[in-house]
């Protein structure tokens, strides 16, 4: 391009702005893929970052209220059932937790596959209509992997009382988790079209749909249990009603308002029957061990707390609620950056890339010792929220300090992540949480739990976790060549048959460069 030609569209975006749609031309052959423009020349780098800081922000909040909200779908479940008797409760929450460790994994961890290729096939795909032929591979692979949990589900009666649980709990739960089987895949479709809209820059139809849902899934659950005289067993038909009609109205939002630009009707045979179902499925599997990994680990520490005693169990059950309703803060971040990186890529901008990496953790890290000064403050009276006897009150307390240190890390893991993530890159996730969590941290705070360290043990171990993971991805990520993740991005859409440009603005062919790939 002769230097006398104006710069290319590309350049006239700042990141104020939304991100490139997908009939934007890529950048100039001519311009090295290193971020070089006349703004990022003419910008402050501090300004540079802080409108990345701010982006990220406002991209994350409506993300991060839409995964409390879903969370308080199963919450208010637990509260109106438990209402029932004592036995209720228990098996209320005990079916819950098993749904979160297995089907719920699938709906968090199988939809980054969608994080990654979603994004990046948004900007850089050449048909805007690819993203609907992605959606409905995610909702095809993602529900073969469910079958699988449902049949688990079906027979899991065997496998609780194969466990040691009490009887009532192996009968009641297995009944229970039978009736949510319908229900479940609700859950995986509704996830799967929110970030379907996400990769589009639109994150808050979900939210909108559950501050419809979330009152009507309590209105359920109180006429289903209550009201019908189904007992325990209307919880899971109430609640699958409502998954379901968050889907139906995130379809809704799609259709009449916005996000339909990139829905080309239904086309099962190039969705399901074409060679990118194989990467699709690698990428769902490999997310659900990331996300697995970490909550497995969780689920661990809590039956190893059920075996330090009643008070012990109570206080970490108070614990784990207040930890499962914090830890959507740096999980909505996460897949907000994820879906910024993607996007970035997809793009062809590695050091604007690189930029939203770095900034996503630096907010993760704020927003991290922000809720550390709020725990810290608080923990001689928090656990009386939820109990109010003495003991407990005091040994959440004490166990307070770790928990509230561990939050940093924790941010850091859900940014860091969420950033592997959108470089297609949840195998490292996946390594770096199995050997922080499996190979040292969960035998360390295990044996300080039986040797005299009780409850706190157990924590100190979980701290010492999510440091290791959240430097050690925050390493990983730093270090990453951000050129060589845009040729992946592009060899990623065209493995999945999402082919990229191939024509610069000037009609040229990057053939060679995708050889290089």
């Amino acid at each position: 391009m002769a230097a006398s030609e104006p710069p290319p569209p590309l350049t006239a975006a700042n990141e104020n702005t939304p991100l490139l749609k997908s009939n934007n031309p890529p950048p100039d052959p001519d311009t090295p893929l290193n971020g070089t423009s006349s703004e990022l020349i003419t910008t402050p780098t501090y300004n540079l970052w802080l409108s990345e800081i701010l982006l990220l922000s406002k991209s994350s909040i409506p993300v991060i209220l839409a995964y409390m909200l879903q969370n308080s779908l199963q919450t208010i479940s637990v509260l109106i059932v438990g209402r029932l008797s004592p036995e209720s409760l228990a098996a209320a929450a005990f079916s819950y937790m098993f749904a979160m460790s297995t089907a719920w994994l699938i709906a968090l961890g199988g939809t980054t596959a969608l994080d990654t290729l979603a994004s990046s096939s948004f900007t850089g795909s050449s048909d805007k209509r690819d993203l609907g032929i992605l959606l409905q591979r995610g909702l095809g692979v993602l529900s073969g992997f469910y079958v699988i949990v449902a049949g688990i589900w079906w027979f899991s009666e065997h496998i609780f009382r194969a466990l040691g649980q009490e009887e009532y709990i192996c009968v009641q739960s297995a009944r229970f988790l039978r009736l949510l089987i319908p229900g479940g895949l609700g859950y995986i479709w509704f996830e799967s079209m929110k970030k379907y809209l996400q990769a589009q820059e639109i994150y808050r139809p979900g939210t909108y749909v559950l501050l419809i849902t979330s009152p009507l899934n309590a209105l359920l659950n109180w006429l289903f249990s209550h009201r019908f005289g189904m007992g325990l067993y209307g919880a899971p038909v109430a609640t699958g009603i409502s998954y379901w009609s968050s889907f139906i109205l995130l379809v809704a939002y799609a259709y009449w308002i916005r996000g339909h630009e990139c829905w080309g009707g239904l086309e099962p045979r190039r969705a399901l029957l074409s060679h990118g179902v194989g990467p699709f499925a690698r990428l769902a599997l490999l997310g659900v061990v990331h996300v697995g990994t970490e909550w497995w680990a969780f689920e661990i520490v809590a039956l190893a707390a059920g075996r330090l005693g009643t008070i012990a169990l109570a206080a970490q059950s108070v614990i784990m609620t207040a930890d499962q309703i914090i830890n959507t803060i740096p999980f909505g971040l996460g897949v907000a950056a994820s879906s910024r990186l993607g996007n970035l890529l997809g793009a062809r901008r590695p050091r604007e890339a690189e930029r939203a990496a770095h900034c996503a953790a630096i907010l993760s890290v704020v927003a991290g010792s922000l809720i550390l000064a709020v725990l810290m403050s608080t923990k001689d009276v928090f656990g009386r929220i939820f109990n109010d006897d003495e003991r407990v009150v005091r040994l959440v307390s004490e166990v307070m300090p770790f928990v509230a240190l561990f939050q940093i890390a924790d941010g850091l893991n859900g940014s860091c992540g969420g950033a592997l993530r959108g470089m297609g890159r949840q195998w490292v996730g996946a390594v770096v949480n199995l050997v922080s969590y499996y190979c040292g941290a969960l035998p360390a705070g295990i044996f300080l739990a039986f040797h005299g360290w009780g409850l706190a043990g157990l924590w100190i171990g979980q701290c010492v976790a999510l440091y290791l993971v959240g430097v050690l991805e925050w390493v990983i990520v730093g270090m990453s060549n951000w050129d060589g993740e845009v040729k992946r991005a592009l060899v990623r859409l065209e493995d999945g048959g999402m082919g990229p440009r191939l024509l610069d603005e000037g009609g040229r062919g990057e053939e060679g460069d995708d050889e290089s790939m």
